[in-house]
């Protein structure tokens, strides 16, 4: 997957000066070693404020993009929390257990420590830090806690990192697509806007670009020898060529690059083609592309890409399941658990079952309704593969806040007798979270899709983005704030 960040963990670990540095020492060792290889340990153990520079200076020196700070005894709280302010990097925090059954020359009491390294943070208004859900442990403890931190770093740097290169307005009526801006900086995203028509000459410049046949056949290996559309290939793959392009020669200071585009109603006429099957190819190789100039639904898709470490999709949540959907089959499911979510043809063809090219069945009713597909041509179409998903979003809302939420579920085995990249949604509690998130809360129709489980890090990641308002689906017997205690689904 490229695109995204390769973490580089250093262990750092502080000792409060009245207590034995070696205990700290000890424990770090011991983690490294319950970790195994890919974490560096730092030798300089912090106990007094000269040495933050000492760390930093050898944390760069080692290239190392995320730090792990380890209480192994009570700590200096002012010497810790100023190698955090200062690193640039997302930052864990985690702090000793009491293992070695030495209570009395090897009590660390780190336990209470990481409370005054709480406070210590607040005082410097360091709300960006990572604190597992349960801090404090021994050594294969604490391995486990940076295990789980790395996918959550690996989102930070690349959202810190990134660049949305978005082209063309909102079409009308899919405002909810609508974008502010300033959320964005306060992210630390770039962004990049264009006109369709920047796309368009960029486009036709890389007419007879002589990689063209080589994207070709990469395209042709992928949708197999049956292709009935495969006349349109070579203008997908021109288009292909366009946007890699343009994302190497607009990265600007940027390391990492999305694309938010305009996908309808000109560009069918223009361009002569709908660009689903390149979105979804880009995506696979961690360079989303979301429809409709969607901006945080692109970022959305960016951060599910770091998380997972592989390719995700932006459906809309589209429809409800026919109850006829249901019968003869034991689920442990409602009919308001279930939804289908859908896009015209954008997603991966690693994640879908049976893909294949199609033409955008909406769009070919307008546009070319008495004849073969021509323009309309250039979805990648199937059901969605059966298994753990986490629906998500990251948005910057009317009033220019950041909000977000997230569901985990499945998408079933079932067959949608659809068109596009469709799939059943099995989510727990979907009603509910329909109605008192997602429409509560002014959320757009455009959900990224995760394949997997990954709401723990998503919520952590969104708490150290400063993120206020997270969703999720409630359980059946945990209210949301506005919700009539006398309604019943």
């Amino acid at each position: 997957m490229e695109n995204i960040p390769v973490v580089k963990p250093a262990l750092v670990a502080v000792s409060r000066d009245c207590f034995p540095v070696s205990l700290s020492e000890k424990r770090r060792h011991a983690i490294s070693a319950a970790y195994g290889d890919g974490l560096y340990e730092c030798p300089i153990t912090i106990e007094k404020e000269t040495q933050v520079a000492q760390v930093l200076d050898d944390l760069k020196a080692h290239d190392c993009n995320a730090l792990i700070l380890f209480l192994g005894n009570f700590g200096p709280e002012t010497s810790e929390t100023l190698l955090v302010q200062k690193f640039d990097g997302p930052v864990m925090i985690a702090a000793a257990a009491e293992g070695d059954g030495n209570l009395y020359d090897g009590r660390g009491d780190a336990y209470c420590g990481m409370l005054n390294c709480s406070y210590n943070l607040g005082l410097r208004s360091l709300d960006h830090v990572y604190i597992p859900s349960y801090p404090v442990g021994g050594a294969e403890d604490v391995a486990g806690m940076i295990k789980e931190f790395l996918p959550v770093a690996r989102a930070y740097i690349g959202v810190k990192h990134l660049k949305v290169i978005s082209f063309g307005p909102r079409p009308q009526d899919f405002l909810a697509c609508n974008a502010p801006i300033q959320p964005l900086y306060d992210l630390g995203v770039e962004i990049e806007e264009n006109s369709e028509l920047d796309l368009l000459v960029a486009y036709n410049k890389h007419k007879d670009d002589p990689r063209i046949p080589e994207v070709q056949k990469d395209m042709e290996r992928e949708l197999g020898p049956k292709n009935p559309y495969s006349g349109v290939i070579p203008r997908l793959a021109q288009y292909e060529l366009t946007l890699l392009d343009w994302a190497k020669e607009h990265k600007g200071s940027s390391q990492y690059v999305t694309f938010a585009n305009k996908c309808w109603p000109a560009f069918q006429t223009e361009f002569k083609f709908v660009p689903c099957y390149v979105n979804s190819r880009l995506a696979g190789r961690g360079i989303p592309v979301s429809c409709e100039v969607d901006i945080f639904g692109a970022l959305s898709e960016y951060i599910g890409t770091c998380v997972s470490g592989g390719a995700v999709t932006l459906l809309d949540i589209n429809n409800t399941v026919p109850p006829s959907y249901l019968k003869g089959k034991k689920l442990p499911y409602t009919l308001h658990d279930l939804f289908m979510g859908f896009h015209c043809g954008n997603t991966c063809s690693s994640l879908l079952s049976h893909p294949h090219m199609g033409y955008q069945l909406i769009m070919k009713r307008s546009l070319e309704p008495n004849g073969e597909p021509d323009i309309t041509r250039g979805t990648i179409e199937g059901d969605l593969k059966p298994g753990a998903v986490t629906l998500y979003r990251l948005q910057g809302n009317a009033r220019g806040q950041l909000v977000s939420y997230m569901a985990e579920g499945e998408v079933l085995d079932m067959p949608t007798e659809s068109f596009g990249s469709i799939g059943v949604f099995a989510i727990p509690e979907m009603g509910r979270f329909y109605r008192h998130v997602l429409i509560e809360q002014h959320f757009p129709h455009h959900g990224a899709v995760a394949f997997g489980h990954y709401g723990k890090s998503l919520f952590s990641l969104f708490r150290m983005l400063g993120v206020k308002e997270i969703g999720y689906n409630r359980p059946k017997n945990v209210p949301y704030p506005n919700e009539n205690p006398f309604a019943a689904y």
